[in-house]
């Protein structure tokens, strides 16, 4: 089933919940669920689903790991800031995002100007359980992947706790779970959520 395909199935499965008044900007480390809960969150309110990383992709014809070596991570985040920039304008939806663009200054303060910031808070070993196995983390590619990844956590975690909204992303919550979390976390914006 593609991508579009299970979007039209859980729009069906699930009603819409509320109008969206503002963009949700998905935000967390890396296998905290920013994509899966993010397109499912989109497929309930009805809302258009964007990937940061995706659009980055496609614009520079290229994939992130291939940026990072090619260009830099500097390079990577300043496209990644004018990328966010440019879908925040865009019609109101959800919007999952790479897990250090939530890092730069501006660009939490442009998040929480023009849309609201979820952080999907998870665990180290529930990250850990996510991204193991997996390639596509420029950022990992070291000697020592989980000392990295426990690095970065401890790092990132304090400016994560400057999202507009938390929501715990605990690894054993089924998507729908953690989507009714955060729809519950929305409903306590009514200037982002207007519930039916």
């Amino acid at each position: 089933m593609s991508g579009i395909e299970r979007d039209q199935v859980a729009r069906r499965a699930s009603p819409p919940t509320g109008k969206l008044k503002k963009t949700v900007v998905m935000v967390g480390m890396m296998g905290a669920g920013k994509t899966a809960v993010g397109r499912a969150l989109a497929a309930r309110l009805e809302v258009p689903f964007l990937d940061s990383d995706h659009e980055i992709e496609a614009a520079a014809n290229m994939t992130v790991p291939e940026i990072f070596e090619r260009d830099g991570e500097a390079f990577f985040r300043l496209k990644e800031s004018q990328v966010i920039a440019r879908l925040l304008d865009a019609q109101c939806g959800v919007l999952s995002t790479g897990g250090g663009a939530f890092l730069m200054a501006e660009n939490r303060r442009m998040i929480s100007r023009r849309g609201v910031s979820v952080w999907l808070n998870a665990g180290l070993d529930v990250l850990w359980s996510r991204v193991r196995h997996k390639d596509t983390r420029p950022l990992l590619r070291t000697g020592d992947p989980r000392a990295t990844l426990r690095r970065l956590y401890e790092a990132r975690v304090p400016l994560y706790a400057c999202a507009d909204l938390a929501v715990v992303s605990d690894g054993e919550t089924p998507i729908d779970g953690m989507v009714d979390r955060v729809v519950a976390a929305l409903a306590t914006r009514p200037d982002v959520l207007e519930m039916d």
